[in-house]
């Protein structure tokens, strides 16, 4: 395995982790949310926007680490049902329109981002907080997004990884589990 592909699973893996530590603050600060709401009858001022920034962040970051894992929900219809060549071009063109998407993207919210940063934008709340903090979330994880998706182009043209990881002829696996 090359470095660069260590180096970008390694970072999506560390997306991965923050993602999930996002997550579980979020969840961690809904409680105290509640508990200061209903039990103590009190005003909460920062926890619902901390709460929204959190998931959306985890949702951005932790992207490259559920490509890096294959654990999306995918439509295999069509990948199952052609032959190995046909599956292999079908890849490498969801790849690499998914690789565009993502640069698009990446330019497109770093600009957004930098927009935020220069007009020291913030949020409507209360809590008044600087919007180019949870703003990051998105131009980084696009752009760990657009690495894993070079990683995996780099893994199936050099034939590492299978196309869609479907290995050998999928009908005598569906068969076998089927009993037929």
């Amino acid at each position: 395995m090359s470095y660069f592909t260590r180096f970008v699973r390694s970072l999506s893996l560390v997306g991965g982790l923050v993602a999930a530590l996002l997550t579980a603050a979020a969840v961690v600060i809904v409680c105290q949310m509640v508990f200061i709401r209903y039990v103590l009858n009190d005003n909460t001022i920062w926890q619902t926007d901390f709460v929204t920034y959190s998931i959306v962040a985890a949702t951005f970051l932790g992207g490259p680490y559920v490509l890096m894992t294959r654990g999306h929900v995918n439509v295999d219809v069509v990948p199952v049902y052609v032959g190995p060549r046909a599956r292999w071009w079908l890849a490498l063109i969801a790849i690499l329109i998914s690789f565009a998407f993502a640069v698009v993207m990446t330019v497109l919210t770093f600009h957004f981002w930098q927009e935020a940063w220069e007009n020291n934008w913030r949020s409507d709340s209360m809590w008044r907080a600087r919007l180019w903090i949870p703003y990051a979330a998105m131009p980084v994880g696009f752009l760990l997004l657009s690495l894993q998706y070079v990683v995996d182009l780099i893994e199936l043209v050099t034939g590492r990884e299978p196309p869609f990881g479907i290995t050998g002829d999928p009908h005598e696996a569906a068969f076998k589990e089927a009993g037929i």
